[in-house]
């Protein structure tokens, strides 16, 4: 991991959480699939970058950016319907036909699959406000944010909706191959290093990557 100075801040990029994500059995479709990746936001000291970091800290510029007013939007509500929370495939099933897709349509997401897979990554599954994921201490510092072709948007567990952060298309920023700019998703979990107190800056990125594994193995 890395740092690069964004907005007078310091952001660390940590390697791509790359989660290929299939439909519900397991197979090869040429359904839209997304991509995730992690980035950390934390203190720490500017070094030199590779390409895949400058390619992280170009997304997480932008989700700074949009954080302090650069390049943001008019906040833009979009509804998600309910989450759909019975039915699928049978565990044993899904791990039987599990594999790597590299191959995703350019065709827009479904609103209930969207729906679907930012509940299943990190919706709220109970009345007490409780996460579909684990996560470190009871805190949560994880946010995740939905680029897509019509911008960046955050999803919003306990109102079950996204709201929009910049209008521009990164998802070519979100990683270091081609293919990352025409999958119709990208999933980009951002920690908040800030809410993790009394702990080293090298356990933040630890943590942060454990409740991010937790999330992108839901999606």
């Amino acid at each position: 991991m890395r740092c690069r100075c964004v907005h007078a801040e310091k952001l660390q990029a940590a390697d791509r959480h790359v989660a290929s994500v299939r439909n519900p059995g397991g197979e090869r479709s040429d359904e839209a699939m997304p991509r995730s990746r992690l980035a950390v936001r934390d203190g720490g000291v500017q070094s030199m970058m590779t390409r895949r970091q400058a390619n992280a800290g170009l997304a997480s510029a932008a989700i700074l950016a949009s954080a302090s007013g650069a390049g943001a939007v008019e906040e833009k509500i979009r509804e998600l319907p309910p989450p759909r929370a019975a039915g699928g495939k049978p565990l044993t099933d899904a791990l039987r036909l599990r594999r790597s897709i590299r191959e995703y349509a350019d065709r827009p997401l479904p609103p209930q699959v969207l729906s679907d897979l930012l509940w299943a990554g990190f919706g709220v599954n109970r009345p007490s406000g409780d996460r579909t994921a684990p996560y470190w201490r009871h805190v949560m510092v994880i946010d995740v944010y939905a680029a897509l072709a019509d911008g960046l948007w955050l999803y919003d567990p306990k109102q079950h909706r996204l709201e929009q952060r910049l209008v521009a298309d990164i998802r070519s920023q979100t990683g270091t191959q081609d293919f990352v700019g025409s999958a119709p998703l990208n999933l980009i979990y951002v920690a908040h290093g800030e809410r993790m107190q009394d702990i080293s800056l090298e356990e933040r990125r630890l943590y942060a990557s454990v409740d991010t594994g937790f999330i992108g193995q839901n999606v």
